[in-house]
């Protein structure tokens, strides 16, 4: 994908850091929800107004969500569900932004989420069952357990492949028709699929989220 211009990347080489234009995206993303969380929290009101109120109601979201798929134990890990909502979604919107690309068009950052989801999950498994958690990966039959497991283990490892390429081809996809659009017609043709963007920004968050939530939730249960 070649974007005509990217702000980071004539920055990098300006600078000479050579450390790629996805993890200099990253970091913006990073700064960007630092000083949205410093303004947002700024002279916190009882009744919320501005951006305190635009915060609360996408926390609330996540909350409500999070108690939804997970139950009341979820909220346990609402830190990590924030972080990575909050992320991917910034990371996705500033594609709209010209002479900016999102980090999530690129398939290191999101092998990174998804292998901090996969890690994540069997920490939290056997934390909370210890060596019992392995019962997940046995099935219901005992005499079934030995291809039950096989099958489990490759299906597990197949959860942070399917969250990076759903996520980096969505992105990537989206970048290269919008790079098109503005190169053939650069007025007004590209509006409506900056306007899709927007939509496939909170989809493709919501996705991401929500898989993450389910397989957490999946590691927190009793195997039968």
């Amino acid at each position: 994908m070649t974007h005509p211009f990217l702000f980071l990347q004539w920055l990098e080489e300006k600078l000479h850091l050579h450390l790629g234009e996805h993890v200099l995206y990253t970091w913006f993303v990073m700064l960007v929800l630092i000083v949205l969380a410093l303004v947002a929290s700024r002279g916190l009101k009882m009744v919320p107004t501005g951006l305190q109120n635009f915060m609360e109601s996408i926390i609330s979201g996540i909350t409500n969500l999070i108690e939804e798929t997970m139950g009341h134990k979820g909220m346990t890990y609402f830190p990590l569900i924030a972080t990575i909502a909050f992320f991917i979604l910034v990371s996705n919107l500033i594609a709209l932004i010209p002479g900016f690309m999102p980090p999530t068009a690129n398939l290191n950052t999101n092998a990174a989420l998804a292998l901090t989801v996969f890690a994540m999950t069997h920490i939290v498994g056997f934390k909370g069952h210890g060596v019992g958690y392995l019962k997940h990966f046995m099935g219901p039959i005992w005499w079934l357990a030995p291809l039950i497991f096989v099958i489990e283990i490759v299906g597990h490892l197949a959860r942070p492949l399917s969250l990076s390429l759903r996520l980096f081809g969505n992105m990537y996809g989206h970048e290269v028709v919008l790079m098109i659009f503005f190169a053939l017609v650069p007025l007004f043709l590209p509006i409506p699929m900056m306007l899709m963007g927007v939509l496939i920004a909170f989809i493709q968050t919501f996705v991401f989220t929500l898989l993450a939530m389910i397989y957490i939730a999946g590691a927190l249960e009793e195997a039968h």
